[in-house]
């Protein structure tokens, strides 16, 4: 009978612990974007700054200036992105406030 007990305050114990806990957090995406803008970004910039730099000492500058093309391109493809996310919230808050 005393265990019996003893494992129903236990239960009810878990279960009230359980009830009162916080609710779980959402990911901090504006957190890893900028973690990727701060630190990632310009490590691979300076990667392809090394491997251009690289290719150009060889005398392969046709390659060179194709790759910075590509590269200038997709940057600006990115930026673009971003702009257009910050002119539809723009967007969004001018119809809908």
């Amino acid at each position: 009978m005393i265990a019996t007990e003893l494992a129903t305050h236990v239960v009810a114990a878990v279960q009230q612990g359980m009830l009162a806990a916080p609710e779980p957090k959402g990911i901090d995406t504006q957190g890893i974007v900028k973690f990727f803008a701060s630190n990632i970004a310009p490590i691979l910039l300076a990667v392809l700054g090394v491997i251009f730099i690289g290719r150009a000492s060889r005398g392969e500058i046709s390659k060179v200036l194709t790759s910075s093309a590509i590269a200038i391109v997709g940057l600006a493809f990115i930026a673009g992105a971003a702009t257009l996310f910050f002119v539809g919230d723009y967007l969004i808050n001018l119809i809908f406030n």
